[in-house]
């Protein structure tokens, strides 16, 4: 029976590289007041009319998406 890492081994070996992307969005997570930001973009965000038709995707999500492309990630 082959013996069994040490639980710092262990460790060692379940790690997981951090990648660039990871980094960089820890990073924005960090720095962007996302909670000011959105409440200062939300009144003039688009809400669905009284015709109905497709919803406006969620604010925060288009924020997320959006503000990577324009620091130059992608």
């Amino acid at each position: 029976m082959p013996k069994q890492p040490a639980s710092p081994g262990l460790r060692d070996a379940m790690k997981k590289k951090v990648t660039l992307r990871e980094q960089f969005l820890a990073e924005m997570e960090a720095v962007v007041p996302w909670g000011r930001l959105l409440a200062l973009i939300a009144p003039h965000y688009p809400k669905v009319g009284p015709k109905g038709g497709r919803p406006p995707m969620p604010l925060e999500t288009m924020l997320r998406v959006y503000l990577p492309r324009r620091t130059g990630t992608r």
